[in-house]
């Protein structure tokens, strides 16, 4: 099953509790807001202007390295969340495969996952959005029509949550921290 082999493929982190799997947040917070030492700078570099274009494009924000890591962590979190009232929603019909239509995706996150694709034509998100959607382990396995999925999910989210900042502060150009805790809000009380 495609979980235990990627399980086997973690590298485990010490945490509080011993070791430990990383987070979705922690290896994508590495990805985005932290160079490591042994590889060169050039691929984060494109990534964080990658981020900071799209972001610019959909709701004319500048955001900085803390915005880029909070940005991560919503996902990472919306992500898990659609993922586990998928797998509930398999879990129900008696499955072991998690198939798209068991992903919550309502109208409006559709369209913003449309709208994310045709941006992506020009901006080229997809291969790093794909690093950042990295599957977490479930008890069900994925099928193959999700695992296909990641960055276009990844991407309708960062459309929306691009789209409420507009929403919840017209005009604003750089996000502050009460921002982003009402955009956490928002999200945890819809998604």
């Amino acid at each position: 099953m495609w979980v235990r082999e990627n399980r086997a493929k973690l590298t485990t982190i010490k945490g509080e509790a011993g070791l430990r799997a990383p987070t979705c947040s922690e290896e994508t917070a590495a990805m985005i807001a932290a160079v490591q030492w042994n590889m060169p700078p050039t691929g984060h570099i494109m990534s964080v202007a990658k981020f900071e274009r799209f972001l610019r494009t959909v709701a004319s924000l500048d955001v900085d390295k803390q915005d880029l890591k909070r940005y991560s962590d919503l996902i990472s979190q919306k992500l898990h969340d659609l993922l586990l009232r998928a797998q509930a929603a398999a879990k129900a019909d008696g499955r072991v495969l998690l198939e798209p239509f068991d992903l919550p995706i309502a109208k409006g996150l559709q369209e913003c996952v449309h709208e994310f694709e045709r941006l992506d034509e020009e901006i080229e998100l997809r291969p790093i959005l794909d690093h950042l959607a990295a599957w977490p382990p479930l008890d069900l396995a994925y099928g193959e029509d999700v695992e296909a999925r990641p960055a276009e999910i990844v991407g309708g989210l960062s459309v929306a949550l691009a789209r409420t900042f507009n929403i919840i502060d017209p005009g604003l150009k750089n996000p502050s921290s009460e921002h982003w805790r009402k955009c956490f809000r928002i999200f945890d009380l819809l998604l």
